[in-house]
C-alpha cells in the first residue's frame, strides 16, 4: 500500500500540511485583530457618547460667560459715566458753592481779626507771636 508513495508524494503531503497549518494560524490572527478593531470600534462610540454631552456644556458654558461678560461690560461702562457725572457735579459744587464759601470765611476771619484788634487782645497776631516764642 505504501510501495507506491515517492518520497516526493510525502513532501507534497508535508507541504500541504504546512501550507494548513499556516492558514489557520493566519485566520486566528485575523480574528483577533478583527476583535481588537471591534472593541477599539466600541471604545471609540463610548467616549464619543461621553465627550458630546461634554461639548454641549461647554458651549452653553461659554455661552452664558460671554452673556455675563457683556453684562459686565455695561455695568463697567454705567460705573464710568456715572464717575464722569459725580466729577462734573463735583467740579459745578466747587466752582458755584466753594469760591463764595471761600469768601466767606475769609471775610469772617478779617471781621474777627479786627474785632480782636479793636478788643486790644492782639487778635490772630497775639497767636502767631505767642506761637513762636
Amino acid at each position: 500500500m505504501f510501495s507506491d508513495v515517492s518520497l516526493g508524494d510525502i513532501a507534497l503531503c508535508v507541504l500541504a500540511l504546512s501550507v494548513a497549518y499556516l492558514v489557520y494560524r493566519i485566520g486566528s490572527l485575523v480574528g483577533k485583530a478583527g476583535k481588537i478593531l471591534d472593541e477599539t470600534q466600541l471604545s471609540l462610540r463610548t467616549t464619543t457618547e461621553n465627550v458630546q454631552p461634554t461639548l454641549v456644556k461647554l458651549t452653553d458654558t461659554v455661552a452664558l460667560t460671554n452673556d455675563q461678560l457683556a453684562r459686565v461690560d455695561g455695568i463697567t461702562s454705567n460705573v464710568g459715566t456715572m464717575t464722569t457725572n459725580a466729577s462734573a457735579l463735583t467740579g459745578l459744587f466747587a466752582a458755584t458753592v466753594g469760591q463764595p464759601l471761600v469768601k466767606v470765611a475769609a471775610y469772617s476771619y478779617g471781621v474777627r481779626a479786627a474785632l480782636g484788634g479793636m478788643r486790644g487782645t492782639g487778635g490772630a497776631h497775639s497767636r502767631k507771636s505767642g506761637g513762636d516764642g
